[in-house]
């Protein structure tokens, strides 16, 4: 199955959401989307849930020799989440990442002040916290994000995607109280391919999902 586009995802996930909602399982929401791509999902969740929507700011940690591949994510001012077996693997040193690392922290600096526009970061404390994307391949960032908002003692985690891998699925059983993805194909490849239009959003379609004055 193919979503036509973002935001005939984020209506499916939010179906599946307000269910669990009703249900009792997602008391005082608050809505945490990964920009871009899985804003204009979660605007869609939080319309349905009547949460609150803001944006956690996580940035893939690239291999010096081949950006595209992910070796690690970081959100806020932490500590980098590595993947310490991709880096034996490929035998790169942390002392390697410096540049990469030094360079996506001042990009994920340049998108909270964008986005944020002077708003304080939500108090996630007691909270049900719904981190939400357009979907998972390795789940790296998403880790990254779901132990950002484990330190901000929130009441419960949810992670929601409309497709993911069987393997970050997995991974993130380990790392939220629940897990909704809609879809989790044995054959994944990449998360563009299970969208009619996977269009690259722009910081004003943040903005403009956010409610932020252009």
């Amino acid at each position: 199955m193919r979503f036509r586009d973002r935001r005939q995802a984020g209506g499916e996930l939010a179906e599946t959401l307000r269910t669990r909602q009703r249900e009792g399982g997602l008391p005082d929401p608050v809505v945490l989307a990964l920009p871009r791509g899985g804003v204009a999902v979660a605007r869609e969740v939080a319309a349905a849930l009547r949460a609150p929507l803001d944006v956690l700011v996580v940035r893939k940690i690239g291999a010096p020799f081949q950006e595209e591949l992910g070796v690690g994510a970081m959100a806020g001012d932490e500590v980098p989440l590595l993947d310490e077996d991709a880096l034996r693997h490929l035998g790169i040193g942390e002392a390697a990442l410096a540049p990469v690392i030094e360079r996506e922290r001042v990009e994920l600096r340049r998108r909270e002040r964008l986005y944020r526009q002077g708003r304080p970061a939500p108090d996630l404390r007691g909270r049900t916290v719904i981190v939400v994307d357009d979907g998972l391949a390795t789940g790296s960032t998403a880790r990254a994000a779901l132990r950002f908002v484990r330190r901000r003692e929130p009441g419960r985690v949810v992670l929601a995607a409309p497709v993911c891998s069987t393997e970050a699925a997995r991974l993130m059983r380990a790392e939220a109280d629940e897990v909704v993805c809609l879809h989790v194909p044995a054959a994944f490849m990449a998360v563009g391919l299970w969208y009619e239009d996977f269009g690259q959003l722009t910081d004003q379609d943040v903005l403009e999902a956010l409610h932020v004055p252009l």
